[in-house]
């Protein structure tokens, strides 16, 4: 066969049977996409690239391969769905990195993420200060859950005929892990003498024992301080 016929014949085929493979597994891999997920769903695509690019590779064998690979996806899955310990073991489980709006500094580190990822995933959850939440739960899928604070939960104020205030400042880290974030000390207009200042109010004498100091909108400091 034309080697040129040969590629093109390769290239549909490869692209169909990995149109309908990930049909099959698709909703899985995108709704619930975690190490395991992620790594079937690169090994299905390089097998078809395998089978594309290398003549040497059957056409055959590499539908064999992707499709073998999806039965095993199958079976496992299933196993995940009748065993919770298999399922635990595939997709992890949810971990509380705020507990009671305190920073779960530990399990953090057992996440490997660190404070500048958590309030991220907490900005994508609309919430901009840490003080405003109660608990935040990340998902197996790197989601961040976030149950906020009763008195932030959401609510029309116009509903309850409240006053809107313009919201002066958004809240701003200013240290994390025991370092102060200039940057945003300086854009808050604030230096570092009166940081140290209200350090010492909070009966804490050094930058290096807060995990965690935001500034409120309402210009209040808000301080968590290491664990002991």
């Amino acid at each position: 066969m034309n080697k040129t016929y040969e590629l093109l014949l390769r290239i549909f085929l490869g692209f169909f049977v990995l149109l309908i493979l990930t049909r099959l597994i698709g909703k899985k891999q995108l709704g619930q996409l975690n190490i395991f997920t992620y790594i079937t769903g690169i090994a299905i695509g390089n097998m078809a690239g395998e089978m594309i690019l290398h003549p040497e590779v059957k056409i055959i064998n590499g539908i064999m391969g992707m499709t073998v690979w999806t039965i095993l996806i199958f079976i496992v899955e299933f196993v995940g769905l009748k065993s919770g310990k298999v399922r635990s073991v595939l997709d992890g489980e949810p971990t509380i990195v705020i507990k009671k709006g305190m920073i779960q500094y530990k399990e953090l580190k057992k996440m490997r993420l660190n404070l500048d990822d958590l309030t991220m995933l907490l900005r994508t959850n609309n919430v901009f200060s840490i003080k405003d939440v109660d608990y935040a739960i990340l998902e197996p899928n790197g989601d961040l859950s976030v149950l906020k604070i009763e008195e932030k939960q959401q609510i029309a104020k116009k509903d309850m005929n409240i006053k809107l205030e313009k919201v002066m400042l958004v809240p701003s880290e200013i240290i994390t892990d025991g370092k102060i974030v200039y940057k945003n000390l300086k854009e808050l207009g604030k230096t570092e003498e009166w940081l140290n200042k209200e350090l010492k109010a909070n009966k804490i004498y050094s930058v290096k024992d807060v995990i965690y100091a935001e500034l409120q909108s309402d210009d209040t400091l808000h301080i968590q301080a290491m664990y002991k």
